[in-house]
């Protein structure tokens, strides 16, 4: 069935619906650039004035290009042909006799993107829902169907680049001060206002709309020269090299500059062919597959939604957690602290996030208002009557938390869930004098809260399926990646990065300097090193995660002891100004008296490589042992959780994919070298296993499941989220 359907108005203007059906999102496909030459050859029939599309789908233009096509790409020149299909397509749709246009509402990314800029011209709608952009460098691509070429034509070089390279999303009225589209309406007259456009005759070029340094710039080729230097060094500079795609970007962008028509255009596909086959590549388009698959997991649309939240603590994560209630899933908050200005600082903590975006005119005063009305606060229990979920969030403290069930279960409704952001007590010791056991569940959360995309749901023995199902609702709703892990000490993400950390604690104690164990790590691949790490978590919650850890797993998590020094020094991290470095406004630099503090001599013996590979080998380890023990369901969830909760190398594709690819032979080798001289390396059981038989983590080995997993449906109905568009 055609995506296309075809009408002509009183004006003679055909006007074009697009409706991929059965399917909730617009995405090329495949028989898309036929189904298009053949409506375009159609128009050419009639003899029509203009020519209009508009999507049949209630929130998205075309959302993209379909990811799955990728796969389908077996060689380099599979990847090639598919881009040339793309370009031929839109260029044909180019050189049309009549005028057409893109009318937009909702998403239009990537190919969609695309598609619309073949176009004459481009009306979108007002909406809050209408974003445009072209995010393939987030799946490790560039864009393939003349995306490189044509839009810096349209919004000049500099704007085009920072879209491309970061995969921004522009709204709609961004889109028209750009130039990116030709007018703004509302949604009830987009068909009328374009329909008319369809009549004025083929668009003339025109110039960007560019400020005078910009236009003094971009103008000739000393200072394009300087454009593309200056995009080269902040790309590298940013991935450390590990990203193929945005240098790519930049190649395929001055060629639209500096090459002819043809040259140019063959600059982005080759590009994009090359891109297609990279391992990097291929792991973030996993990762992409990933989430889309756990979106259909414990979708229960059937189970009362969370409408009313209360969070227990105005600290940093409880306004985090306020926060993004109140905006992500638009629920009413109920702050409780023991002093009024904890509450304070919770409410001030969402102004000055939403403050900024009324700045950037994202929302109005009057969005801002109705949302900070969303959040009220209290010191005792009142108005804990109605509320559907408590999430507390104070300090690792088990007869505190333990209260604050008992608390809950006496001021709430029956049906109140109670989450715990706790971050490393088992969920069953919380939930141990419960009146109502079904309804504790675990729900970790990373800081910063509002940009950390991953939250961990942890079910204890008793948990009910409805209170689980309940809980990833509300997460999604929150604009949150869940994971669902098995109740142990640390979870997941907290076990696997305890090791990481304590190993660079010790390479630090043997005389490694600061700088140099974080900027391994970082050249490995990391967003910051181990040391910056727990400097912005706080070393004091550091130092009472790990005697839980050590308690609950075992010797092999013991913390160094000198690290209680600098707790009663004070020194915690940024949020005192010191730690492993000191803080000065923006300004972070190592402080050399720690190195007095802790009774080190500094004498360099390892190079960045060994240390990297030292950390990192502690970290695989605890996954190794975690997906065997079921804290996580799957290969796939480890790799998801260590990506999202702790900014494992995205390239790379996740600790299991890592050491698939790597070889879990060579992982054990290396384990079991370094365990001659400590014996907290030695390889897990489950990793000496695989690397005799030499089986894989996905496809050959067969993942071990949680209690909480072995219940979910094995046969999972395709949801109507699942979306294999660009991101």
């Amino acid at each position: 069935m055609s995506v296309f359907s075809y009408e002509l108005n009183e004006r003679r203007v055909a006007i074009v619906t697009i409706d991929v059906p059965g399917e909730k999102m617009n995405t090329l496909r495949d028989s898309f650039a036929e189904d298009l030459l053949a409506i375009l050859k159609q128009g050419r029939d009639d003899n029509i004035t203009g020519m209009v599309f508009i999507s049949g789908k209630s929130d998205n233009f075309i959302a993209g290009a379909d990811i799955k096509m990728l796969d389908s790409a077996k060689t380099r020149e599979d990847a090639l042909a598919l881009s040339e299909m793309c370009q031929q397509a839109f260029f044909t749709m180019k050189k049309q006799p009549y005028p057409t246009v893109a009318a937009i509402h909702g998403a239009a990314l990537g190919g969609g993107l695309e598609f619309a800029l073949a176009c004459d011209y481009r009306v979108c709608t007002d909406s809050d829902i209408t974003k445009l952009g072209l995010p393939e460098v987030q799946l490790g691509l560039l864009p393939g169907g003349g995306g490189t070429q044509r839009l810096p034509k349209l919004v000049g070089i500099q704007k085009a680049l920072e879209w491309m390279l970061t995969g921004k999303q522009v709204r709609a009225k961004q889109a028209k001060k750009s130039g990116l589209v030709n007018d703004c309406v509302p949604a009830s007259i987009l068909l009328s206002v374009a329909a008319k456009m369809a009549t004025k005759g083929k668009a003339k070029p025109t110039k960007p709309r560019l400020d005078r340094l910009s236009q003094l710039l971009e103008s000739n080729p000393f200072g394009r020269n300087i454009i593309f230097k200056k995009a080269q060094e902040n790309v590298l500079k940013k991935t450390g090299g590990h990203y193929p795609a945005p240098v790519n970007i930049i190649k395929a962008v001055r060629a639209s500059i500096e090459l002819d028509e043809l040259k140019a255009y063959k600059t982005e596909a080759e590009g994009f062919a090359d891109l297609v086959m990279t391992d990097v590549s291929k792991a973030l388009r996993g990762i992409f597959f990933a989430t889309t698959e756990m979106k259909k997991e414990w979708k229960n649309d059937d189970v009362a939604p969370i409408e009313r939240t209360a969070v227990l603590g105005g600290g940093l994560m409880g306004a985090g957690i306020a926060h993004v209630s109140a905006v992500k899933a638009q629920a009413l908050v109920r702050v409780k602290d023991v002093a009024q200005q904890g509450i304070a600082n919770a409410m001030n903590y969402s102004y000055k996030i939403l403050s900024k975006r009324q700045k950037r005119r994202i929302m109005t005063k009057a969005q801002l208002q109705q949302t900070m009305n969303r959040i009220t606060g209290a010191t005792d229990y009142s108005g804990f009557k109605h509320i559907d979920m408590v999430i507390e969030a104070v300090f690792e403290d088990l007869k505190l938390k333990q209260g604050m069930v008992a608390d809950i279960e006496q001021h709430c409704q029956k049906e109140t869930i109670f989450a715990s952001n706790t971050s490393s007590l088992p969920i069953a010791q919380i939930a141990e004098k419960a009146e109502r056991p079904e309804n504790v569940i675990g729900l970790h959360y990373f800081s910063p809260v509002e940009k950390m995309p991953l939250v961990e749901i942890i079910p204890h023995a008793a948990t009910s399926e409805q209170t689980i199902a309940r809980t990833v609702n509300f997460a999604r709703k929150q604009g949150k990646t869940p994971i669902v892990v098995k109740d142990k000490a640390g979870f997941y993400v907290n076990r696997i990065l305890a090791p990481y950390v304590n190993e660079a604690a010790n390479l630090l104690l043997a005389g490694e300097p600061i700088e140099k164990i974080d900027q391994a790590l970082v050249e490995f691949g990391f967003p910051v090193g181990p040391l910056a790490l727990l400097d912005e978590v706080g070393i004091d919650i550091g130092s009472k995660i790990a005697p839980i850890l050590e308690k609950e797993l075992g010797e092999r998590f013991k913390a160094p002891n000198a690290f209680d020094r600098l707790i009663d020094a004070k020194r915690l991290g940024r949020k005192t100004g010191r730690g492993f470095y000191s803080y000065d406004k923006k300004d972070k630099k190592v402080d050399e008296s720690v190195y007095e503090l802790l009774g080190i001599t500094t004498s360099p013996r390892l190079n960045k490589q060994e240390i990297a590979s030292r950390c990192v080998a502690q970290m695989l380890n605890e996954a190794a042992r975690c997906l065997d023990e079921g804290i996580i369901a799957s290969p796939r969830d480890g790799d998801i959780g260590a990506i999202f909760g702790i900014g494992f190398p995205p390239f790379l594709g996740g600790p299991f994919s890592y050491m698939d690819n790597r070889g879990v032979n060579k992982v054990c080798s290396e384990l079991s070298t370094y365990a001659s001289d400590n014996p907290v390396f030695t390889p897990a059981e489950p990793l000496m296993k695989m690397a005799e038989t030499g089986t894989k983590f996905y496809q050959d080995a067969k993942p071990a499941l949680s209690e909480v997993s072995k219940s979910q449906p094995q046969e999972v109905a395709k949801s109507n989220e699942e979306q294999t568009e660009t991101p």
